[in-house]
């Protein structure tokens, strides 16, 4: 029995309305299609394209919601991260779609993880409490800029006490008076829901089965490890630890040029070293901030983990990239206990981590 060819379906969502093209195999556009957001008329457009059909769509506040929906009716669903692309001509919906089916075809798209559905609850849960936890910072950075700016100083925390309140108030006159109680008022509400979000992070977060293994690495408390569940979800997306040092924003960057010369008619490669670069900059800054924050509280506190920080300074390395060093070696110890199921051993610090 002949088989089916693949068939490339791209879309542009908006709010209102998605602009499909739709390409066989040998990049012939057979349709076009602008359809409305909607669940039952996108995944009519989908069957439409056939049994063996592929499609992409940027990421996107819809893209975790359309994956689910299409995963089932489609045979390869690829939600794609076109950020950094330099695009020059024209631009509108259709042109997007037909940019993007054409991409496809070719096999061009670097494609977002959006698996592992049973993860998706813990996830608004995480996202819900950093949310709060940073609505709440931006408030209590108001409320000092509002007194910084009329010469008041406001050390400590004492500006933010509902005893301390009315004291604080009295230093201020006029619209900026009504301007901080307003404020103050948002951070008590703030201050209030905190707490229950972050228990039913938390409640959620003990019933994946990574919490016991994640909970035993020194450093990673439970608000860590719920956000490394989260958005990390499964350790199988990566398949070593340098696929997951550039996620967390730990890879260096290397800019390297006219690498190889010849000598007496023989190429070899130059002995000049790439030049480094920092750090990548296109990473997830929330996980980042997770392992930089953990990595800190070693190095402070005695235990393996500063041991193996201080062995990198007796080596002659310099304190920052023997910082960096520690923070990568706590991601790769993570990355090794999650696959294999293992519990934390300081003893085994030293093995390398694949």
């Amino acid at each position: 029995m002949k088989q089916l060819a693949i068939q490339y379906l791209a879309l542009d969502v908006h709010q209102a309305t998605v602009v499909a093209t739709h390409r066989d195999e040998r990049g012939a556009i057979q349709m076009r299609a602008t359809v409305p957001t909607e669940a039952s008329a996108i995944v009519r457009l989908v069957k439409s394209a056939g049994p063996r059909v592929h499609v992409a769509f940027e990421e996107g506040t819809q893209a975790q919601w359309l994956h689910d929906l299409l995963v089932p009716h489609a045979e390869r669903v690829v939600v794609c991260n076109v950020r950094g692309r330099e695009k020059s001509g024209n631009k509108n919906d259709r042109i997007d779609a037909d940019d993007l089916s054409e991409a496809l075809r070719n096999g061009s798209l670097k494609p977002v993880f959006h698996g592992v559905p049973d993860v998706l609850n813990l996830k608004e849960l995480v996202r819900s409490y950093n949310n709060l936890v940073e609505d709440s910072t931006r408030v209590m950075l108001r409320i000092k800029a509002l007194f910084r700016a009329r010469g008041v100083r406001t050390p400590g925390v004492s500006v933010y006490r509902s005893s301390q309140r009315n004291e604080w108030l009295a230093k201020l006159d006029g619209g900026a008076r009504v301007r901080a109680q307003a404020l103050l008022c948002e951070l008590d509400l703030l201050v209030e829901l905190r707490p229950k979000a972050k228990a039913a992070m938390l409640v959620e977060a003990r019933r994946q089965p990574g919490w016991k293994i994640l909970r035993s690495i020194p450093y990673l408390g439970p608000i860590r490890v719920a956000e490394i569940l989260a958005i990390i979800r499964t350790p199988f997306r990566f398949r070593t630890k340098r696929n997951l040092w550039p996620y967390v924003g730990l890879a260096v960057v290397t800019h390297s040029s006219a690498d190889h010369e010849f000598v007496d008619g023989a190429r070899r490669r130059r002995r000049k070293p790439p030049l480094t670069r920092g750090l990548n900059r296109n990473h997830n800054p929330i996980l980042k901030n997770v392992f930089k924050a953990a990595a800190n509280a070693a190095v402070s506190r005695p235990g393996p983990l500063r041991d193996f920080y201080e062995a990198s300074l007796a080596r002659g390395v310099k304190e920052e990239l023997a910082k960096v060093t520690l923070t990568r070696k706590i991601v790769s110890v993570t990355l090794r206990l999650w696959k294999k199921g293992e519990l934390w051993d300081p003893k085994k610090l030293n093995v390398q981590a694949t």
